[in-house]
């Protein structure tokens, strides 16, 4: 199992930058990608950034966080972060941290709790 902890939500204004966190615990080793999601409703998730740890290691983002959120990766703390940077209202949401080891099932897809970003003025 795996245990995902975020943290690092809040208000911020229009054009405000925050910083998320994801601490990954447990059964860590052998993890092949981890990412963000945020919550667009209908119980639904959609990718905000994800890296890809096998294959040299890739980094994918939605074309809504391209050129303003950056994801890294800190793999001795066994953490990513997600920098958001020109925060707007539509950015708005929770935002959950996701893990997966491949060959990918139910049971190899872990979620955090989610927190809540808010960016209004």
């Amino acid at each position: 199992q795996v245990q995902l902890v975020e943290s690092g939500g809040g208000l911020v204004q229009p054009g405000g930058s925050l910083r998320l966190s994801c601490a990954a615990s447990g059964s860590t080793a052998g993890l092949d990608k981890m990412g963000w999601y945020r919550e667009i409703g209908g119980n639904q998730r959609r990718l905000v950034a994800s890296h890809t740890f096998t294959s040299g290691g890739h980094t994918n983002y939605h074309d809504s966080a391209k050129g303003r959120f950056t994801l890294s990766t800190d793999n001795a703390k066994n953490t990513i972060y997600l920098q958001m940077n020109s925060l707007k209202p539509e950015d708005t949401g929770v935002y959950y941290c996701n893990a997966q080891r491949f060959p990918l099932t139910t049971m190899t897809n872990y979620w955090g709790q989610g927190t809540q970003v808010t960016v209004s003025s």
